[in-house]
């Protein structure tokens, strides 16, 4: 791949941010952090001293890294007793809150003169900013997922079951180029790409950090989807990912077949208002946290805080979360979130109600941080979708 002033960038700011904490190198093993930092997703590590070249070595495809990736040395993994003398000692950066602990003592094993930090603060942060070409990926993201969500009244009807909406949606997402399940950095946390919950079952507990987790389909995945027929007057949660370019949006929209019942036309009323007042928060320098407060203020207001962000007692505890290249990136606006919005970081903003024996309710759209607020990359209206 030629030389690409995108990823030479990000090289330049990770090899400041290593040489600032005094590091002589960063090594990086997580799949998505390599691709970020070369564009290539190959099997392979990345070595990136604080000064000098950085070095690619690929396990598997050498042929395809040397087609994708955006630097000059892009060589094949060595055989582990050569490694020490290939990658000097010293400090090294690595990302700990993703790679495993058997990974890094293998490295460790392998360069017994190097010391192994946590680098992942300092990587976080650096990719929760975007880039304008980041963010036009993405805004493409959000042309495609919204184009496909505005066309759930064609094929929702009662007495089609959750899945069945699902699968449809899903088709037609491939369709418009959606490229597999989104990454998630957390530990044990998975998610197909999303999910369509109605009626009551909206209320249905589970282990995934969200206010609205489904009953899916066996213990063994819990989450999304069931077979249940959908009624009607029932809300559809629709709350979709797409994969573009390989950045995730985020977006969620509420469908009705037949008129909406009063206390849904309310909370979704309440859901726009919540989502305007974050919106407003999203410049650079403010609170993670601030949004966070705005957001319970607002639903206590509509008398509906009992029920924001999850059903009574099961409630998650934030309104916002970063999207990028992983699903869940910095920043996140959360109760006890520490830091401060920066320009250029991208969030999805989601505030949902889930009212006991009627459903889930809510809104959910993709923001840049900007010095005007949230800059929405979508277009499609945020109105009740009525089939």
């Amino acid at each position: 791949m030629p030389s690409s002033p995108e990823h030479a960038g990000r090289q330049a700011r990770l090899a400041a941010a290593v040489a600032a904490r005094g590091l002589d190198a960063a090594l990086l093993l997580h799949a998505v952090d390599v691709y970020w930092l070369t564009g290539t997703r190959q099997n392979a590590a990345l070595w990136l001293p604080a000064r000098g070249a950085p070095a690619l070595l690929v396990r598997k495809s050498l042929v395809r890294a040397r087609e994708e990736a955006a630097l000059d040395d892009v060589r094949a993994f060595p055989p582990s007793r050569e490694l020490a003398a290939a990658l000097p000692g010293g400090r090294v950066g690595v990302t700990l809150d993703a790679v495993p602990a058997a990974t890094v003592a293998w490295w460790s094993k392998q360069l017994p003169g190097a010391a192994l930090e946590d680098l992942s603060a300092e990587l976080r942060a650096l990719r929760s900013v975007k880039s304008p070409a980041e963010v036009a990926l993405m805004r493409e993201g959000a042309r495609r997922l919204g184009g496909v969500l505005g066309e759930v009244p064609a094929f929702l009807r009662p007495g089609l079951t959750e899945l069945e909406v699902a699968a449809e949606l899903e088709r037609r997402l491939r369709l418009a180029g959606h490229e597999g399940s989104p990454r998630m950095r957390a530990f044990n946390a998975e998610l197909f790409g999303g999910l369509v919950v109605a009626g009551a079952a909206a209320a249905a507990p589970g282990f995934f950090d969200g206010p609205v987790v489904g009953r899916g389909l066996h213990p063994a995945y819990p989450l999304g989807a069931s077979r249940r027929p959908i009624g009607a007057g029932e809300p559809v949660i629709c709350d979709y990912t797409i994969v573009s370019s390989g950045y995730v949006v985020d977006m969620t929209r509420t469908a009705v077949c037949g008129p909406p019942p009063a206390e849904v036309v309310r909370a979704h009323d309440a859901a726009r208002r919540i989502q305007d007042a974050v919106a407003a928060l999203l410049r650079p320098g403010q609170p993670w946290v601030a949004p966070w407060e705005r957001a319970l203020a607002v639903a206590a207001e509509a008398s509906l805080g009992e029920v924001f962000m999850g059903p009574p007692g099961d409630q998650a505890r934030f309104v916002g979360h970063g999207v990028g290249l992983e699903l869940d990136e910095l920043p996140v606006l959360a109760q006890g979130a520490r830091g401060t919005l920066e320009a250029g970081q991208t969030v999805a903003v989601e505030p949902k109600f889930v009212l006991p024996g009627v459903g889930a309710v809510g809104i959910e759209n993709t923001f840049v941080v900007t010095e005007r607020g949230g800059e929405r990359l979508d277009v499609l209206s945020d109105e009740l979708l009525r089939a």
